[in-house]
């Protein structure tokens, strides 16, 4: 491995964990309740060596087949778990199941039965996390959470989540929208955050745990609301390669 290359992305990884830990003391929260989850995306194997040897043990792939390849090269060794974050095509399915340890983009209840009938095959639990839509934008996948009419319709479906055996629902995740300031995504994770604690009090059996959100540009406010998880990339691995 590249050894410039290393000390690079280990560098950055150390800055973003201190950064991390530093909003989440002055937000009044463990530093330890928030995880640094690597994006490589888009990025070659080597990048993803890296992150892994800098202490990474959280890397995260938005394409099923893009990551096989890193995982099958960085491996699981060392308490590393893969996280698949993008959406993910029903002929994909298999694959996630296999080789993933947590979806994060669980969008819709065909996607949640398929899941769960490759888990059931594999006799394997799958963590999920529900991809809840809270700004309404028609670009992004998972179910619309903005009006008091989708929250109902969001909370049947969980009700039929809830049943599904293969499934452990771990939480929630969201994608904010792009703003011109980074304080201008923080009322849509205070949305997320909300919207947690709102399906914990009508669905207490299941574990609302988790909280995936903020990426790279926005991490700060969704820690200050709550974010267990932040999915970081080009802070730490750079941009991807044109």
């Amino acid at each position: 491995m590249n050894t410039q290359l290393r000390e690079r992305i280990a560098e950055s990884y150390a800055r973003v964990c201190e950064e991390v830990a530093e909003i989440a003391t002055k937000a009044g929260r463990e530093p330890e309740s928030v995880r640094v989850v690597v994006v490589t995306k888009g990025h070659p194997v080597e990048i993803a060596q890296a992150a892994a040897a800098a202490g990474a043990h959280d890397l995260a792939e938005n394409y099923p087949e893009q990551g096989l390849q890193k995982i099958q090269e960085v491996g699981t060794g060392n308490g590393v778990q893969w996280h698949m974050i993008g959406h993910v095509q029903s002929r994909k399915v298999r694959m996630v199941v296999e080789h993933y340890n947590m979806l994060h983009s669980l969008d819709s209840m065909k996607l949640a039965r398929r899941l769960d009938r490759f888990a059931g095959e594999m006799q394997h639990k799958l963590p999920v996390l529900i991809q809840a839509n809270v700004s309404g934008e028609a670009s992004k996948y998972g179910w619309q959470a903005v009006s008091e009419d989708e929250k109902l319709k969001l909370a049947e479906d969980v009700a039929e989540l809830e049943t599904l055996p293969n499934l452990e629902i771990g939480g929630l995740m969201t994608m904010a929208p792009i703003v011109s300031h980074v304080d201008e995504a923080r009322p849509f994770f205070e949305r997320l955050r909300r919207l947690s604690e709102r399906l914990a009090d009508e669905f207490p059996k299941v574990s609302w745990r988790e909280l995936s959100m903020g990426m790279s540009s926005d991490y700060a406010g969704a820690i200050q609301e709550g974010a267990t998880l932040v999915r970081i990339g080009s802070a730490i691995v750079g941009p991807r390669p044109t």
